[in-house]
């Protein structure tokens, strides 16, 4: 959010730098001795059965005559916009072993690794090799590792390049079993259109089947889904699944689980629609002062921007009205919570917002963390408001090199954060409110980029809200990202798309609804967010920041995601009847703008 008018500060797609990658790879020229125990455990490493037994993402790889280095086949894979042509093979290892992987390349610049070993994933690559060449590298695997991913990609943008006799020489595990049938099936959220499931994890499992009423719904990586697309007021019943590479398991025991009548909104009690606005109460700008009193009853959520840090990383955060110089007619003290009250009693929640464009708060130390905890609730209390407003931006969340896991966060600016947001939580009790307002670089960037990346070099910012929104999903109320001063993202169609239309906005909040692979890993899928927990993010009027949408685009988007009509070439993963609202910079804005915004909204609504 910013305090003047557009900037974009998008850092723009990312790209790794080649010298980087050199640096970090390491090429063996020939295999080491194997001992007359171990044996090939590649299934059609020669790619004489065509893509038998391997995964080529997007339909990149293909078998092919010519050039072989033997047999009569090799893999050609062609690299396409941000797809690199990885192509993969999960693989059954024994613990506390050691394994050598090699294949034979050839064309533009080739990889060759292995991911998930327990102990340290490997990869080595070669540039733009003109005649058949040798990659090789070795791991051990972990002391409960017993599958391993192998994979060979090329490079964003690259030519063709092409793989043929791949082995992984080594012990072989112990064969595959069908999983046992999951316990434990039970309901941890309602709402009248979704219900949210969790059991017990079941050892070798690789992912679950949920099934309604007999039918399959849905599949997930972990033990926990959420069935949406349902009808208020309904029973409905749910089995579950274990798969792997063996089979599927029975079916777990049933249970019956019943949505809500509607309305939603959990003990915050906020209307089923609701439109959350920022008021400018710290600062002036070009559109002007706003005081409390005068924000109309639109506004269901009002986001006080903004509470500022005294220096990035103390985590001590302040906030104060903007002064009369600033602000000519800015109401008193005690005008301003006497009017908070009367929001409170007509029903609306006014939360602190933390952070801005100007607020750079890194909680880097438990210091800073206990401060921020300690500070942000003076503010709270001393004005009586509701919850808080997470408006991170800028350098104020990255993560440290080796930190790959959004599932398990290890950078301290993340954990303390989480710890922190934690704290606020336990002390206010459940009606407390916690919002989010992070830009899509933070967030939906996330399906393809993560940190600085498995080589290094990418922006270490890339997706680094996403730890923190999935730490916090049970407390979140609202997840709102900004939807402009946005560089073009990537959807689940694998399509970039961009800002300023309906488009933008139907594909970046069906990423968060439908959840998505983290940098394209499989086997890190960010959960979808239930619906009422997610609002569209967007500037109130051109002035108030780039990729403005007009009413009409902003109903068009509303249309898709709500009703699945009007939804253009992008084709959502739900119909998301229980989506939130809308959230706008600013309120301020709007005002300037005539209530171009709210109106909108109000007459969408039908309020």
């Amino acid at each position: 959010m910013e305090r003047t008018g557009p900037t974009v500060r998008f850092s723009g797609l990312l790209a790794v730098c080649s010298a980087t990658l050199l640096a970090a790879a390491t090429l063996v020229a020939s295999a080491p001795t194997v001992s007359a125990a171990d044996a090939d455990l590649v299934r059609n490493g020669g790619f004489e059965a065509g893509l038998d037994g391997w995964n080529c993402a997007n339909q990149s790889g293909a078998a092919v005559t010519a050039p072989k280095r033997s047999g009569d086949y090799a893999l050609k894979a062609t690299p396409a916009g941000n797809d690199h042509a990885k192509c993969s093979q999960t693989i059954t290892v024994k613990p506390n072993s050691t394994y050598t992987l090699s294949a034979w390349v050839q064309g533009s610049h080739v990889y060759l690794g292995a991911s998930g070993t327990g102990t340290t994933d490997v990869s080595t690559w070669t540039q733009s090799p003109a005649a058949w060449k040798q990659l090789t590298t070795t791991f051990a695997t972990g002391p409960s590792t017993t599958s391993v991913s192998v994979y060979t990609h090329g490079w964003y943008g690259t030519p063709d390049h092409y793989v043929d006799d791949l082995t992984l020489i080594g012990p072989g595990g112990e064969p595959v079993v069908i999983p046992a049938v999951p316990a434990g099936l039970k309901t941890t959220a309602l709402t009248s259109s979704s219900v949210a499931l969790s059991w017990n994890a079941v050892s070798g499992a690789s992912g679950y089947h949920v099934y309604r009423g007999g039918t399959k719904v849905a599949t997930a990586t972990g033990p926990s889904a959420t069935v949406t697309g349902l009808t208020p007021s309904t029973a409905y019943s749910f089995q579950v699944s274990a798969t792997n590479a063996a089979g599927e398991s029975a079916k777990s025991a049933a249970i019956t689980a019943t949505t809500t009548e509607g309305g939603g909104g959990g003990d915050t009690k906020l209307p089923a629609r609701a439109l959350v606005g920022y008021l400018h109460s710290s600062f002036a700008n070009g559109s002007g002062y706003t005081r409390m009193a005068d924000v109309p009853d639109s506004w269901d959520v009002i986001n006080l921007a903004f509470g500022e840090p005294t220096s990035v990383t103390s985590g001590d955060i302040r906030f104060a009205l903007c002064p009369v110089a600033e602000c000519p007619n800015v109401e008193s003290e005690a005008e301003f919570k006497a009017a908070i009250k009367a929001k409170q009693a007509a029903g609306k929640k006014v939360l602190i917002s933390i952070g801005g464009q100007n607020g750079q708060v890194q909680l880097a130390s438990t210091a800073a963390r206990d401060a921020f905890v300690t500070s942000v609730s003076k503010i709270i209390d001393t004005y009586g408001l509701d919850g808080l407003d997470i408006d991170f931006e800028g350098h104020s969340l990255s993560l440290n090199t080796g930190d790959t896991d959004f599932r398990s966060p290890t950078s301290p600016v993340i954990v303390n954060l989480i710890s922190a947001v934690k704290s606020l939580k336990a002390k206010y009790g459940s009606d407390f409110v916690l919002t989010m307002a992070p830009e899509t670089f933070f967030v939906q960037l996330g399906y393809q980029f993560y940190g600085s990346g498995p080589w290094g070099g990418q922006d270490p910012r890339a997706g680094a809200y996403l730890p923190v929104i999935h730490a916090l999903r049970d407390d979140l109320t609202l997840l709102h990202v900004q939807d402009y001063n946005s560089g073009p993202i990537m959807g689940l169609d694998n399509q970039y798309h961009s800002m300023g239309g309906a488009d933008f906005h139907i594909a970046m909040t069906d990423m968060l609804l439908a959840g998505f692979p983290v940098a394209g890993d499989t086997g890190k899928v960010f959960p979808g967010l239930r619906p009422d927990q997610v609002a569209i993010g967007l500037p109130a009027s051109t002035q108030a920041g780039n990729g403005h949408t007009t009413p009409a685009e902003v109903n068009k988007a509303l249309d898709c995601l709500i009703k699945k009509t009007s939804c253009g070439s992008y084709q959502t993963h739900g119909t998301w009847s229980d989506l939130r609202g809308l959230m706008t910079w600013s309120i301020n804005w709007d005002r300037f703008n005539n209530w171009e915004f709210s109106r909108n909204f109000d007459g969408y609504f039908g309020n």
